[in-house]
């Protein structure tokens, strides 16, 4: 089944994807780009799933939690001669 793209503004778009994503056809290039905002779309998280994602992501990166600090006590070791 081929590809029709009557609108030269559209055209033009799908060619600049094509050489962007260094496909070979529009067709593939335009496949790519509607399977991308699919994707996209279907993740319609809310703005607290996505900060809880970013938080998971971090806390995953900075491994186990350090002992809890005591800001107060450091602060007054600081004054102490």
């Amino acid at each position: 089944m081929s590809l029709y793209i009557r609108d030269a503004k559209v055209n033009e778009l799908a060619d600049e994807l094509m050489h962007r994503l260094g496909t070979k056809t529009k067709t593939e290039a335009v496949r790519v780009a509607l399977e991308n905002e699919l994707k996209r779309s279907g993740e319609e998280l809310t703005l607290e799933e996505r900060v809880r994602k970013i938080q998971d992501r971090v806390a995953s990166r900075m491994g186990p939690h350090p002992v809890e600090f005591d800001e107060k006590a450091y602060m007054d070791e600081m004054w102490d001669d």
